[in-house]
């Protein structure tokens, strides 16, 4: 607890750290830290995990499926570049993969960190209701959609989550979580701007999933058929304030990005605040 304390002390006050302001038109956009504070805690992590719900921060994790069917948060396929173990995680089982340290890699003084798994992930967002974050849960395995729907129901949580990862691509990933809840939010992906019409009226998707930085009509469009649009990708990723300028003045609703503390101080600093 006491590294978990010194890790909010050192993000609080990078919230304070001048990067620049902007003003945004209308609305603030919910921020989403990708794979949560990767740049300051191991990601996929119930330590960095905390960390973004204390700071009032969404964030994105990844779900794989363990040999013997659990739910896990990890990346890549294999385990080799976040633990000090090897092997690929659908070959492991649950008490493999629970034995490998997930924190030390990054720092000594996260050593001990677990893989989390999806239920323990989603458990931590239940303590945190009163906290107005979307939580996006990138699905790289197959077949995981509904389990991750019924944990979340389980947990009270389903209203905050976003799909994405193969949800994104793939319309019966979509299908299927609509088919477990009516009630779960999922995303479409546009590319790019000849890909939007396509994307805003593909069928069981209430948010559009955007790569490009939208215009101000294609946002109204978004808001007249009733979606929200997340922006994520290289356009937003990094320290990029003159993008992020451009999304939060059209009125994008979410944005995903690696420097998710240096985007909230920029909404801070915006004139009239």
């Amino acid at each position: 607890m006491t590294e978990l304390r010194s890790f909010l002390l050192l993000a609080l006050w990078l919230l304070v750290v001048p990067t620049g302001s902007f003003a945004a038109g209308g609305e603030q956009p919910l921020i989403v830290a990708h794979r949560g504070l990767l740049r300051h805690a191991p990601e996929n992590t119930l330590a960095n995990i905390r960390a973004c719900l204390e700071l009032r921060l969404g964030f994105e994790f990844d779900v794989r499926r363990t040999k013997d069917g659990h739910l896990v948060c990890v990346h890549d396929e294999t385990v080799d570049r976040t633990t000090d173990g090897t092997g690929t995680v659908s070959d492991m089982t649950l008490e493999q993969i629970r034995r490998l340290d997930a924190g030390k890699w990054f720092d000594p003084r996260f050593a001990g960190e677990k893989v989390p798994t999806v239920e323990e992930v989603l458990k931590l967002v239940a303590e945190y209701r009163r906290h107005d974050v979307l939580v996006a849960v990138d699905l790289k395995a197959a077949d995981v959609e509904q389990d991750v729907v019924r944990v979340a129901e389980q947990h009270e949580v389903l209203d905050r989550l976003l799909f994405i990862g193969r949800t994104i691509s793939e319309p019966q990933v979509r299908d299927h979580i609509r088919r477990a809840s009516s009630l779960a939010h999922t995303a479409a992906v546009a590319n790019n701007a000849s890909e939007f019409p396509m994307t805003l009226a593909a069928p069981q998707a209430d948010w559009v999933y955007l790569r490009f930085l939208p215009s101000r009509p294609q946002m109204e469009e978004v808001h007249r058929a009733g979606k929200r649009a997340f922006i994520a990708g290289p356009t937003v990723a990094g320290n990029l304030p003159a993008n992020w300028r451009q999304a939060v003045t059209v009125g994008i609703d979410a944005v995903l990005t690696d420097y998710p503390l240096e985007l909230r101080t920029a909404l801070q600093r915006e004139p009239g605040r």
